[in-house]
């Protein structure tokens, strides 16, 4: 379906792809794959089909800001840490715009940003073939729950789980393009560090993010469920690795590294 940029709030930014509506950032963006480049975001305030990890519906109602952005010539063996590291470009943007959240959002393996245990912001990584032997390209997609009536929206608490909105808890709610612009900014700092260019292993991945991703872990210390295909694994959070792998601490003090599956606390 074909989306048109919006007639009353023009691209004010030459990477800003701002539709009126959209199935999904994500699809529009991998679809559109010529026609983007290096540090492109594709914007929408409606986005009717959304999709979150392991094929779960991500329920986009008015108030979310839904955004994908388009990084490249990303290292393909440094992109499964690619989720938590964009977990913190989301946490630093918010941060520098709305000063009532501080040193308050967390980081839930792999890829949602929690605040007081509630989910304000969700990420979907997916990479795709670049251009060049050896270069990834990797669609980022960032649902923030900005202004959102939850309520009024229709959605139960079974569909909403524990989402919040960043309107319910800041005194002051930055605008979309503000929101926009911070997050590029930190998003192209990471690209960096997760790029192709030779650099040392411990400056390349999440190798400098490693202490901030620790503090940042909420689920540290908590009894977890991991769910996987054939199998529910319960244990306790034993923090994150150098290769963005969820440690939890089993029966018998024994570690078990968790490249995905899904968290739930217990």
């Amino acid at each position: 379906m074909p989306a048109s940029t919006e007639p009353d709030r023009p691209n004010l930014h030459h990477w800003l792809h701002s539709l009126d509506t959209c199935p999904s950032t994500n699809s529009w963006a991998i679809a559109r794959a010529a026609q983007l480049h290096h540090g492109d975001a594709v914007f929408t305030r409606r986005q009717t089909s959304g999709r979150g990890q392991h094929g779960r519906t991500w329920h986009a109602p008015s108030g979310v800001l839904t955004v994908s952005f388009v990084l490249d010539n990303l290292n393909p063996t440094l992109l499964p840490g690619l989720s938590l590291a964009a977990g913190l470009a989301v946490i630093y943007a918010i941060e520098d715009l709305v000063p009532d959240c501080r040193d308050m959002l967390r980081l839930k393996w792999p890829n949602d940003v929690w605040i007081d245990r509630h989910k304000l912001a969700g990420i979907l990584c997916e990479a795709t073939n670049g251009n060049v032997s050896g270069k990834t390209r990797a669609v980022v997609g960032i649902g923030l729950n900005r202004c959102v009536d939850f309520v009024a929206a229709g959605l139960d608490e079974r569909a909403i789980g524990n989402a919040v909105s960043l309107h319910s808890i800041a005194s002051k709610v930055p605008d979309e393009l503000c929101l926009l612009d911070r997050l590029r900014h930190y998003l192209l700092e990471l690209a960096d560090m997760f790029s192709t260019t030779d650099k040392p292993a411990s400056k390349s991945g999440l190798a400098l993010l490693l202490p901030e991703l620790r503090r940042r872990d909420a689920l540290i210390g908590c009894p977890v469920a991991i769910e996987l295909s054939s199998e529910t694994i319960c244990g306790e959070a034993a923090g994150i690795d150098g290769s963005g792998r969820l440690l939890v601490c089993l029966a018998g003090d024994r570690i078990q590294a968790f490249t995905s599956g899904r968290v739930r606390l217990i």
